[in-house]
């Protein structure tokens, strides 16, 4: 069954109003399909998406929640995640999505900076109000009709672990609203009426940001509980999804199936990876599998400061490289000292968007601004090389930080857990390949003097218990000391080379 698209608009709609334009336009045309193991799907129409966001809204606002407010979501991949976000920014609140299963006291850093109106999340001694899973289930005691048009300014924020060793949070500043032609649409492949399988965590920026932005443009997401390479391959099938987001360990995974070439993916319209580096292996077995037209890599930061995108056919010509900058984005390599790099050489990129009437792409609270040159090109850290053709090609991703399985691990934040053990006189932290998870933590440990070592087993369950398990290492490492240099730092570069 076809669906019409509402009117083309050129002024600015707030996310709250276009959910209701759909419904008006299709009340019971499907908004989310969630799937959960082997229960029955449960779907929401587009009705129901608005009323049930308004009714929401009704039980935040009763909580305090305002267009002043931040209000916090700690759940997992449901429904209901969508319904919170859609019901906090019909109040015109900012919306910040954290993992559901955050240690304690990395949550406790968060949530002081975030300082939120009401937190909705299944968590133990949360200092601030809090409502529950259950409690935003049960709201029928609500009215469910609309409500003033208001839009969130600003909207959206996500959690990022920290170059100093403590998370911060990188915010959108600009107005929660959207036209259709808004240039971010084209730059993301998404188009009207699409069929968007979210099978990523929606605590990450990409899933979250790219199933919003498929939800103002009339998407029927088909949500996950959680990421399963043989259901996603199915769902693909079953459903005829045109769009998708992964990260390149997902894509590996569903790669590896032994049935895979007997799947029918060819409905995808765009698959866009991003978050970390695509083996050349992966980039040819996705085009071969879905058409290079259609595989979308970007790259860029949450703080976009600027972004490249490459599709696979494109990709084949260049192969390695991340792409271009996008139109109305200008990027510049520079070394040391400042100097922009000849072709073909290694430095930091830094970018910058060329139209003058655009605000600021990001704040952060919890950290100071990213670094600027004196034009105002902006950089988080990447380094790369452009070749002749002005094509960008990545030599790191910021100097310490580690990319696992698509997951940013800042190396100072897992030092400062680690260093907190008794029996720890030094430790460094690096990221070694890994065929699976690209890189992988891993911890060189050094032991204080007369003490009784321990073992590899016993240092996991402590960084377990204190960080979020992506970010704990996966292997470990005991050495009687570690090469500093005469300011303190560590050689980390060195250490990589050495055991890679």
């Amino acid at each position: 069954m076809s669906y019409a698209v509402p009117p083309a608009n050129s002024t600015p709609i707030s996310y709250g109003r276009r959910v209701r334009q759909w419904a008006d336009k299709h009340p019971q045309k499907p908004a989310i399909i969630f799937i959960d193991g082997d229960a029955e799907p449960e779907e929401l129409s587009w009705l129901q998406v608005d009323q049930r966001s308004n009714q929401i809204a009704r039980l935040l606002a009763q909580n305090g929640v305002n267009s002043d407010s931040t209000v916090v979501i700690g759940l997992p991949n449901c429904p209901e995640h969508y319904l919170v976000s859609l019901a906090g920014w019909k109040l015109g609140a900012l919306v910040i999505s954290l993992r559901p299963k955050l240690p304690e006291r990395e949550r406790v850093q968060l949530l002081e900076l975030a300082n939120a109106a009401v937190v909705v999340a299944d968590w133990q001694n949360v200092p601030n109000p809090q409502l529950k899973l259950e409690n935003v289930k049960d709201v029928g005691r609500f009215s469910a009709d609309p409500l003033p048009d208001i839009t969130a300014h600003p909207g959206k924020a996500v959690a990022s672990g920290g170059s100093t060793g403590r998370p911060k949070l990188i915010v959108d500043p600009n107005p929660w609203a959207s036209t259709d032609d808004t240039p971010v649409f084209a730059l993301l492949g998404i188009e009207p009426s699409m069929v968007h399988l979210v099978s990523g965590p929606l605590y990450h920026n990409a899933p979250y940001l790219f199933s919003h932005r498929g939800f103002f443009q009339g998407h029927t997401i088909v949500l996950t509980a959680r990421f399963d390479a043989a259901q996603v391959a199915d769902l693909i099938e079953t459903y005829q999804v045109s769009y998708t987001y992964m990260a390149p360990i997902m894509m590996s995974r569903i790669a590896k199936l032994p049935d895979i070439k007997q799947k029918n993916l060819r409905s995808i319209r765009t698959l866009i990876h991003t978050a970390a580096p695509c083996p050349k292996w992966l980039k040819l077995a996705w085009i071969d599998l879905i058409g290079g037209e259609n595989l979308l890599e970007l790259f860029g930061a949450t703080e976009a400061v600027g972004i490249c995108t490459i599709r696979g056919n494109e990709w084949l010509q260049h192969e390695g490289s991340v792409g271009q900058p996008v139109t109305g984005c200008e990027m510049r390599i520079l070394n040391a000292n400042g100097d922009e790099c000849q072709t073909g050489e290694v430095g930091e990129i830094f970018m910058r968007w060329t139209d003058p009437d655009r605000g600021p792409s990001y704040t952060y609270i919890g950290s100071n601004p990213a670094k600027k040159d004196g034009s105002g090109f902006s950089s988080v850290g990447d380094l790369g090389w452009a070749d002749e053709d002005g094509y960008l090609f990545i030599a790191d991703r910021r100097v310490d930080m580690i990319i696992s399985g698509g997951a940013n691990v800042y190396p100072a934040e897992v030092e400062a857990v680690l260093t907190e053990h008794e029996a720890i006189a030094d430790v460094a932290v690096i990221g070694l390949p890994d065929e699976e998870w690209g890189r992988r933590v891993h911890a060189i440990v050094q032991f204080k003097e007369d003490v009784t070592p321990i073992n590899a087993a016993a240092l996991e369950a402590f960084c377990k218990a204190r960080l979020v398990s992506y970010k704990a290492p996966k292997t470990f490492e005991f050495v009687d000391s570690l090469p500093r240099n005469s300011a303190g730092k560590l050689r980390r570069t060195d250490l990589v080379k050495e055991r890679s």
